[in-house]
């Protein structure tokens, strides 16, 4: 009995992970956040467009990021100062 083969999707294009497309481009890569693998041209950039981003996000985690409102920071108190 053989069982049959899952072929993986990138959660971002939707597309196939095979080799034939990924080859000359890079591979695939997992997500740190959502766990998921998805094409290296699918992670979130860094400081340069060919540079990804550490650790490792996709294009969907990263815009979940940023979208987020990030916590503030608390607002600094006087000391009072006593003699």
């Amino acid at each position: 009995m053989l069982l049959g083969i899952e072929p993986r999707n990138c959660k971002v294009c939707k597309e196939g992970l095979y080799r034939n497309k990924t080859f000359f481009s890079g591979g695939w890569s997992r997500c740190a956040l959502c766990d998921e693998f998805v094409h290296y041209s699918c992670l979130a950039s860094g400081k340069f467009s060919f540079l990804k981003v550490r650790p490792r996000l996709c294009k969907t985690c990263r815009a979940a990021q940023d979208g987020a409102p990030s916590p503030s920071p608390k607002a600094v108190t006087p000391v009072a100062v006593g003699s």
